[in-house]
């Protein structure tokens, strides 16, 4: 299965597993009145939010190059997942808002078995969804879809945490309930600073990784005619690089055998290296040594 349809199929689940998680957490968390289910409820919404930029976003990216848009159209991801964590921020600060002034007013909740059934099903969908998600995540290298990966872990633990809290109320227990409300929107918040740190890092065209320009280099080591390297540079294109470098090779060589050794190295990059996409080598005459 490609690339795009894994994650198309990645945010078509997100969608539907969210939507029927958001109802019954929505149903039974206004019934009880536990600020911690609807708080999840609305985290549910949010990942609902996210699942559908993941798809809007994974079918931009997927655009073929075009006159207008000559490297194509994959920084797109890195916008959309840009959208999913600022979202998720504000999401969470309203979850917490709302969780501290439960524990301020001591406000308390009706006890029902229901709570901890939709906490354990909402576990089950979530390991689901964590699974797959992950699996085209390690895959395919996509950031959208590894933001969903991470939201949906994520949200196992926030409802385990939901789970105990409605577990104790059974036994007359209520403050845990704004504490794991208080506790859902800082998690959030943490995952969400983190994938708008990854998305900007690319969208503000980041270099390539050390790891990635030690591979180049390493490759353009096994060519002896290359006696010198400079001008190396990297931008993100979509999810991959594109690299630009000068070699320097002997001047005495021909026009025609120095840009071969260039054509060459150039498909050995491309050929060997996933995170590349593009190698633009540039070639420079250097005197022949004397002894």
């Amino acid at each position: 299965m490609s690339r795009y349809k894994s994650t198309k199929n990645s945010s078509i689940l997100g969608i539907l597993g969210n939507i029927f998680l958001l109802i019954i957490k929505s149903i039974i968390g206004f019934i009880s009145g536990s600020r911690s289910m609807i708080a999840d409820a609305f985290n549910s919404a949010g990942d609902i939010f996210s699942s559908l930029m993941t798809f809007i976003g994974n079918k931009i990216a997927n655009k073929p190059s075009d006159k207008d848009h000559n490297l194509g159209h994959g920084k797109a991801e890195y916008i959309y997942s840009l959208l999913i964590s600022i979202s998720m921020i504000l999401m969470s600060i309203y979850v917490f808002k709302d969780s501290f002034l439960v524990i301020i007013n001591k406000t308390k909740y009706s006890y029902s078995i229901w709570l901890i059934i939709v906490c354990a099903i909402t576990i089950l969908v979530k390991l689901f969804l964590f699974l797959y998600t992950n699996k085209v995540y390690k895959r395919y290298n996509n950031l959208l879809v590894k933001a969903n990966s991470k939201d949906h872990f994520n949200d196992m633990i926030i409802t385990s945490l939901n789970l105990i809290s409605c577990i104790l109320a059974r036994f007359n227990i209520f403050y845990l309930d704004g504490v794991v409300g208080i506790i859902i929107s800082l998690w959030i918040i943490y995952t969400s600073i983190k994938i708008f740190i990854e998305s900007y890092d690319v969208l503000m065209d980041k270099a390539a990784s050390i790891d990635t320009q030690k591979k180049v280099l390493e490759i353009i080591k096994k060519y002896d005619e290359i006696k010198k390297v400079n001008h190396f540079n990297s931008t993100p294109v979509g999810y991959k690089y594109q690299i630009t470098l000068t070699i320097f090779v002997d001047g005495n060589l021909s026009t025609f055998e120095s840009h071969e050794i260039a054509d060459r190295l150039e498909d050995e990059i491309i050929d060997t290296i996933d995170e590349i996409y593009l190698a633009v080598i540039h070639v420079n005459p250097i005197e022949k040594e004397t002894k």
